[in-house]
């Protein structure tokens, strides 16, 4: 049987047929699909875990005890993993255990576009990169068996066009593959120095053996053309070299660490010119080059955003043509807002009013950083804004300026549970004072809403325990913690006024479900009273999708507005009214 899947979805079953076990990620884009779709197999345990460091660790247990486990994230979810990482290098598998990476090129939806096969190199951990779904489908079975087959991790290394696009995939059955069992092994999984002496021995010959396979691995495969032009390349870029040298001799590297050697000093050896193409860093390119093999790359192909047809002609002095002919200083401007009824709203419209320091955080709230609201000055990466505020704080005292109690820490309640409560309580075991903001809309929202340990909703629809945030917080020792309603403004503000006065740590949970929930609760709609409207364009402030202005007054659409009534809270004049119940 055939099917037409992403990606991601072509992972899942890959993985399903393998027999894998379990399952478990933080979600992502552009990986949150994988876990999403072997959830719908029953015969996998699947899971959304708090963070990518606790997902893999998971996976790890679970490896130990002889099941097949597996563990998605994207890109700079590694970064969160890498500490468990490096340490199961050494470890190896019981049961085969695959780390999918979902690098995002182009940064889509990524605060970076960092190239991820780099991890394979400083952990010594092979990697695989499909170039379509079908053998995103095989790679990850292949992955699963040669991960037990070596007693290694393996990586799998997907991209943003591989993840989300759709190619024709073979469906296979699923294979029964029984749990070991756990046994103890001291030696091999309690990695104290004495042990872990031993073990880098271990990696070392695995990765000279695992170079072999390399070497003679049949997805890593030369492809005859008709030029004596030759080029290396992988992954997505692929399709693209095949689309624009139809001709040239392909070094197709499915496996790139460690590195084929033998082939690729063969595969130079038959032409005359050598191209290596690649997304991003030159991870390829300069290992051939420590081969001494002449080869033409980054100095014509970019390094940074992500790769297509036109680029690479483009790097070459080719025309290929433009696949859309679009002048994009032609187009209307439209900015990135938050969606009509978005629960943040209000607390970033008064942000804004009161001139708060708002370090912020990954998410969807992010986009409160952006006109109108201009209401988020720092975005590191996940659980930063709790730390930043306070590193700010101390800073922002020690030279006596009063703004320092202006500074406020936003994050999300996803972000939150993902790497926000250790902040909180490193400001709260070192004496620090200031306000930390929770925007808790009841999901991971960004992602696509997957539930998280404050949802209670887990990933295989079986009712969870909800870890309540109130209690959490009080937990810690923080007498100071206030539940908001999203919309009441005139709330929100005076709360924050008293807060960030008080020379004490607290915590403002704004709470309220996302919008696009589906059992959001969708009030009548708001309208403009035309004779009322004075133009004064304030409405416009709160950054609604829903608002535009018409020549001399304002408009609501109606089929947009979901009765959040920030609008008419903000408007002076009363202009703003709501469509009476019927």
């Amino acid at each position: 049987m055939k099917a037409v899947m992403l990606g991601n979805e072509a992972v899942a079953r890959g993985a399903w047929e393998a027999g894998l076990h379990i399952a478990a990620a933080y979600p992502g884009t552009p990986s949150s699909e994988i876990l999403e779709s072997i959830s719908q197999y029953p015969e996998i345990h699947s899971e959304w875990c708090t963070n990518e460091k606790v997902a893999l660790e998971v996976a790890i247990g679970a490896s130990f005890a002889g099941a097949r486990a597996l563990t998605a994230m994207k890109h700079v979810g590694l970064n969160v993993a890498a500490d468990p990482l490096f340490s199961l290098s050494y470890i190896g598998a019981t049961g085969g255990i695959v780390v999918i990476t979902a690098d995002d090129p182009n940064m889509h939806s990524s605060q970076n576009e960092q190239d991820n096969r780099h991890y394979a190199r400083a952990a010594k951990i092979p990697i695989l990169e499909p170039s379509d779904s079908e053998e995103a489908r095989r790679f990850t079975k292949l992955a699963l068996e040669l991960s037990e087959e070596f007693d290694t991790p393996f990586i799998l290394r997907l991209t943003t066009r591989i993840s989300h696009t759709r190619t024709v995939v073979n469906l296979e059955e699923r294979e029964d593959i029984p749990i070991k069992g756990y046994k103890k092994d001291f030696k091999k999984r309690v990695i104290l120095p004495a042990n872990a002496r031993k073990l880098h021995y271990k990696v070392e010959e695995r990765t000279k053996k695992l170079k072999g396979f390399s070497n003679n691995f049949k997805e890593n495969r030369i492809e005859e053309g008709k030029s004596d032009l030759g080029i290396v390349t992988d992954s997505i870029s692929y399709q693209y070299v095949k689309e624009v040298f139809p001709d040239a001799w392909v070094l197709k590297l499915a496996m790139p660490w460690p590195f084929p050697d033998k082939l690729a000093k063969e595969f130079a050896s038959k032409v005359s010119r050598l191209l290596c193409i690649e997304e991003n860093d030159p991870f390829i390119e300069g290992q051939m080059k420590e081969l001494c093999i002449k080869v033409e790359g980054k100095d014509k192909v970019p390094t940074v955003l992500e790769l297509n047809p036109t680029r690479v002609a483009k790097s070459f002095g080719i025309n290929f043509g433009n696949p859309v002919d679009v002048k994009i200083d032609d187009l209307p401007p439209r900015s990135p807002m938050l969606c009509p009824g978005c629960p943040h709203t209000g607390f970033f419209y008064n942000a804004n009013k009161l001139g708060l320091v708002n370090t912020g955080d990954i998410g969807c709230y992010t986009l409160g950083a952006l006109p109108p609201l201009n209401a988020i000055d720092t975005c590191v990466v996940m659980g930063a804004s709790v730390t930043n505020a306070y590193g700010i704080q101390l800073a922002l005292r020690a030279l006596g300026d009063p703004d320092a109690k202006k500074v406020v820490g936003v994050i999300g309640d996803s972000t939150f549970f993902h790497s926000g409560i250790t902040g909180l309580i490193n400001t709260y075991y070192n004496g620090g004072i200031g306000t930390i903001v929770i925007l808790d809309n009841s999901t991971t929202a960004m992602t696509g809403h997957q539930g998280h340990p404050g949802t209670g909703k887990t990933l295989m629809g079986i009712p969870g325990r909800k870890v309540e945030l109130t209690k959490l917080i009080k937990g810690i020792g923080i007498e100071h913690v206030y539940m908001l309603d999203p919309y009441d403004l005139e709330k929100i503000e005076k709360v924050l006024k008293r807060e960030i006065e008080r020379d004490d740590i607290s915590v403002v949970i704004v709470q309220g479900p996302c919008a696009l929930l589906p059992d959001f609760d969708r009030k009548e709609y708001y309208y403009v009273d035309e004779d009322k409207c004075t133009d004064c364009k304030l409405c416009l402030r709160i950054g609604c999708p829903a608002i535009s202005m018409d020549e001399d007054y304002a408009v609501i659409d109606k089929y947009l507005c979901t009765g959040c009534s920030i609008c008419a809270q903000v408007c002076p004049f009363d202009a703003i009214i709501q469509k009476e119940d019927k």
